[in-house]
């Protein structure tokens, strides 16, 4: 009989501790810390007999770092561009890539498209624990996909799971999903702490040795506090976020983590009867504006991943209704709105402390690099003023507590995009002013707050 040790992890930053306690001290979360069971450390034989050795099939050698060879491994494209750019430019043997989302974000979905269409040139494998193979079948029909050479498994146990993977010898494998999945030697429940992190344990190392990609899905709650997802994260390779509201058509993959690759690359899709189709210029839904300019509304460039993107940002300045004016963000940080607001009053001369300003990105994208601070304080003074900006004007730019205007990284590219789109005036960073003219643009290069509202006056 394997002995069995328990250890104390923390469902939201996945922290070990050899005993309970009510805080987490690396996360400061409190009450997160659950008790893990699992199978001690000298159990090399792992699931019903399986011999767990090194990643690559055998013992492990040591080398030194000169020895080890740098030859580029062969990337398999999965179909879809916006997928790939989000993977790093394809799938690698021997990845294990976990893919997260909200329920009824279009994971399985998603993954079915791109297996169906992998599964013409190389051996695929469909594991389904939620669902029933009658089911994953309709819906392939209802999207018009290629089933012939997709194998099918119903199943929720690891040892079942991976003796048929031994079996069919599949070179691309999905497990859907990685909370239902549950090893017999784990006393929990399916979906706990312990089931999640033992299963993800031994497929992730079946994918090594073996040279298999490894697809886990992964639910997440509205908060994103779910056990499974945040202690995976640190044994896997790729971790990808399918975000996307139910009232909406369309979702973003966002990359969170990725050892083969750039992370916080966006890939953008539309939601459709015919399944998820790809975006592959983002920044033409995005400015879906109307043929009016309105004021407090305002278009910026950010970069997301390796890319540039339009998107609009709309402030709304109102005269507060109760004691306590509101600030309110949606797709941008809270607190950074409260903090260039003070900035906007200490060196712009504009006083909002007694009006509720209501800030939106449009088409539910989340911004979080401080590039959209100009665009931002631009549309709050656009909606204070009730004067309309240009609707051929683009900004960006870092705004500092000291009233500076800070360059952002790949300026001149983000200017580039903007006059593509048919932008005809930048309000921009000195620093990220382009050196030679750009046909047809003019670029407003501006270092301080007050310069910028000077330059919106003229407008």
């Amino acid at each position: 009989m394997a002995k069995t040790k328990t250890a104390y992890v923390c469902t939201e930053c996945g922290a070990d501790y050899s005993k309970w306690q009510g805080q987490c001290t690396a996360c400061q979360a409190w009450n997160t810390v659950s008790e893990v069971r699992g199978i001690s450390g000298n159990n090399t034989k792992g699931v019903r007999g399986i011999r767990f050795e090194g990643y690559a099939g055998s013992l492990s050698e040591v080398k030194s770092l000169d020895e080890v060879s740098l030859a580029e491994q062969a990337r398999i494209s999965t179909g879809m561009q916006e997928f790939d750019r989000v993977l790093g430019g394809g799938l690698i043997e021997g990845s294990a890539v976990l893919m997260g989302g909200h329920p009824g974000a279009g994971k399985s979905t998603l993954l079915l498209q791109a297996v169906c269409q992998l599964a013409a040139q190389h051996p695929a494998l469909y594991v389904t624990g939620e669902e029933s193979l009658q089911q994953v079948a309709m819906r392939a029909k209802r999207l018009g996909l290629p089933t012939k050479d997709l194998k099918m498994l119903s199943e929720t146990s690891v040892e079942r799971v991976m003796q048929v993977a031994e079996a069919e010898k599949p070179r691309i494998l999905v497990v859907d999903s990685i909370q239902v999945m549950h090893v017999a030697d784990i006393e929990s429940a399916p979906g706990s702490v312990s089931q999640v992190r033992e299963s993800a344990a031994y497929l992730t190392r079946f994918a090594k040795q073996t040279g298999t990609i490894l697809f886990l899905v992964g639910h997440v709650t509205k908060d994103g506090s779910l056990a499974g997802p945040k202690v995976l994260e640190h044994m896997i390779d790729c971790s990808i976020l399918l975000e996307g509201s139910s009232d909406s058509r369309y979702r973003t993959l966002r990359g969170i983590k990725n050892r083969f690759g750039a992370v916080n690359e966006l890939g953008v899709f539309a939601m459709l009867e015919q399944g998820l189709k790809e975006v592959k210029n983002p920044s033409a839904i995005f400015l879906n504006r109307g043929e009016d300019a309105a004021p407090g509304s305002v278009v910026m460039v950010v970069w997301e991943g390796t890319r540039p993107m339009l998107v609009e940002i709309q402030a709304l300045v109102d005269m507060a209704q109760g004691s306590y004016p509101r600030r309110v963000a949606v797709g941008l940080d809270q607190n950074r709105l409260a903090m260039l607001l003070a900035v906007l009053h200490r060196h712009g001369g504009m006083h909002v402390a007694d009006q509720d300003v209501f800030v939106n990105v449009v088409g539910g994208v989340k911004v979080a690099e401080t590039s959209a601070d100009l665009a931002l304080l631009a549309a709050v003074v656009s909606s204070f003023r009730n004067r309309a900006l240009p609707q051929d004007l683009v900004i960006f730019g870092e705004v500092g507590l000291s009233g500076e205007i800070r360059p952002v990284p790949s300026g001149q590219e983000r200017i580039y995009e903007a006059s593509k789109h048919g932008f005809t005036r930048a309000l921009v960073p000195k620093a990220n002013a382009p050196r030679k003219p750009i046909e047809g643009m003019k670029v407003i290069p501006v270092t301080k707050l007050s310069d910028a509202l000077s330059a919106l006056e003229e407008f």
